[in-house]
């Protein structure tokens, strides 16, 4: 079968061995697979290990086989990848256990996967294939973020620095179901208008004054994937007592701050990341009941997989980038 690898520091498509299904596993037969800013790091944190590793942690197709025991899926279940791995009920931290599929992992770069029948579900039917593939990582991240940590309502102004990776564009159609206010930022016009277009009330630009942008909102939430470049900002247009969720870090990991400043002002912080399989289900519900969509911003075929890692890089995307394994 086809797959995208790593092997010996290199990206590359190549055969690889077709996976069977063990007692407890199902094989799924990939039709597409989004990409996720994660994967773009994984070449450096796998080094030059000669065994190539197939990348990947999303993805949706059709169960071609299941192995010993399995009962809750049959050959022909159109399914989704969840690829928070053994992390079943909610809790406010990942189990010991839990990791992301794709590495060490074989992941979804490819034509099949082999994987715990656990770690998939049904695909919403509504969605096309491309959209299914690319809904599980982002989402997932966006909700639990968004509601079990930043406790989310409605009424509630939420603040996300950034507006057009895939997270966000959850975050913004997660935020306007439940009635809140949205605001983002963007250094693009455009990503601007987009975030818009998919419902957010307030856009405005990422080099602006936002305390004077912001001088008439009352900010209750923040949702930061960034890091350094914007967390001192955020926390000048948040309330006091506000909360502030963080999944990510896309500048810099360290942050300096003024601790007086920050206990004065009562404010909350919150690390997130990922979710269980009990917010994934719930995610699911919740999306299927507002009909929410991905937002897709480009697809690739498995072929042009280089050419899609490069156009994420560059960060001109809005929404999810794409591989179509099958047609």
């Amino acid at each position: 079968m086809r797959a995208f690898v790593i092997e010996s520091g290199e990206l590359k498509v190549k055969d690889m061995e077709e996976p069977k299904a063990k007692p407890g596993e199902v094989v799924v037969s990939l039709r597409a697979a989004g990409i996720n800013r994660r994967d773009l790091g994984l070449p450096k944190r796998y080094g030059d290990k000669p065994d190539a590793l197939i990348i990947g942690s999303d993805g949706a197709g059709i169960i071609e086989s299941v192995g010993e025991g399995v009962t809750d899926f049959a050959y022909g279940d159109e399914v989704i990848i969840n690829p928070a791995l053994r992390w079943h009920a909610n809790s406010d931290a990942p189990p010991p256990e839990f990791d992301i599929l794709g590495m060490p992992d074989h992941g979804t770069f490819a034509e099949k996967i082999a994987i715990s029948a656990g770690q998939v579900e049904k695909k919403p039917r509504y969605m096309s294939w491309e959209e299914a593939s690319s809904l599980a990582l982002p989402a997932l991240t966006g909700y639990r973020a968004l509601f079990t940590k930043g406790r989310l309502k409605k009424g509630d102004t939420l603040f996300i620095p950034g507006a057009g990776s895939g997270v966000a564009t959850f975050l913004i159609q997660f935020a306007k179901s439940v009635g809140a206010r949205v605001i983002v930022t963007s250094r693009s016009e455009e990503k601007c208008r987009h975030a818009k277009d998919i419902g957010a009330d307030l856009a405005i630009a990422t080099d602006s004054d936002w305390p004077e942008e912001l001088a008439g909102e009352t900010v209750d939430l923040v949702i930061d994937s960034v890091g350094a470049a914007t967390f001192n900002r955020s926390l000048d247009v948040l309330k006091k007592g506000g909360r502030i969720v963080i999944f990510g870090a896309t500048t810099e990991d360290n942050v300096d701050f003024n601790l007086r400043k920050f206990f004065y002002g009562q404010y909350q912080l919150f690390g997130s990341t990922m979710g269980s399989r009990e917010e994934l289900r719930a995610m699911l519900s919740h999306m299927e009941s507002n009909q929410l969509r991905p937002v897709i911003d480009k697809v690739f075929p498995l072929e042009q997989a280089q050419e899609a890692f490069d156009h994420l890089a560059s960060g001109s995307q809005f929404g999810k980038v794409v591989l179509r394994i099958r047609e």
